[in-house]
């Protein structure tokens, strides 16, 4: 007979307990070019940096967990090359496979990959040096963003005017 274990308190240790203040909240196109992504960057009270997507306007799913910059960096440091999104996964719990591309549109739209010439996925490792003074500068400021979530839309659907059978018409009268 199994015995059921208790789950770990916190199992993702990318996933921040306290509440983040929010720093920077900005837009930018998904790696097709289909779609854009609103993303924000957070940091706790120890200064950590932490990613997440807030939104797709595509129709692909996406996970809004915040993720650790710190963690992010070092996956794209150890990342094969080409890069390509298949490393960030392992930065996320699996519930959707479009994050980690989402993330990577994201770190192209910060400047830290960039795509190689003649490819379509595959990236290459930018310096981080410019984003992280931008980085350090928004940490150590007292910028606090206020995130609103869009309202979803409500799709209905539209009601028909029922058939009218034929059988159920009264035949037409025509003129003698």
């Amino acid at each position: 007979m199994k015995q059921n274990k208790a789950p770990k308190a916190n199992a993702a240790p990318n996933i921040p307990t306290v509440p983040l203040r929010i720093i920077k909240i900005a837009f930018c196109p998904t790696c097709s070019g289909k779609a854009e992504l609103t993303y924000h960057l957070g940091c706790n009270q120890d200064n950590q940096v932490y990613i997440r997507i807030v939104v797709n306007t595509g129709g692909g799913f996406f996970s809004e967990e915040w993720v650790a910059l710190e963690a992010t960096l070092e996956t794209l440091d150890k990342a094969p090359h080409p890069i390509t999104a298949v490393p960030f996964i392992s930065l996320f719990k699996g519930k959707s496979v479009n994050t980690p591309g989402f993330l990577l549109a994201v770190l192209k739209h910060e400047g830290l990959v960039k795509l190689l010439q003649g490819k379509v996925r595959g990236y290459e490792k930018l310096s981080t040096e410019a984003f992280m003074a931008e980085v350090n500068k928004l940490v150590s400021s007292d910028v606090d963003l206020k995130y609103v979530p869009p309202t979803p839309i409500k799709k209905s659907a539209t009601t028909l005017p029922p058939k009218k059978s034929k059988q159920a018409s009264p035949p037409k009268s025509t003129p003698l």
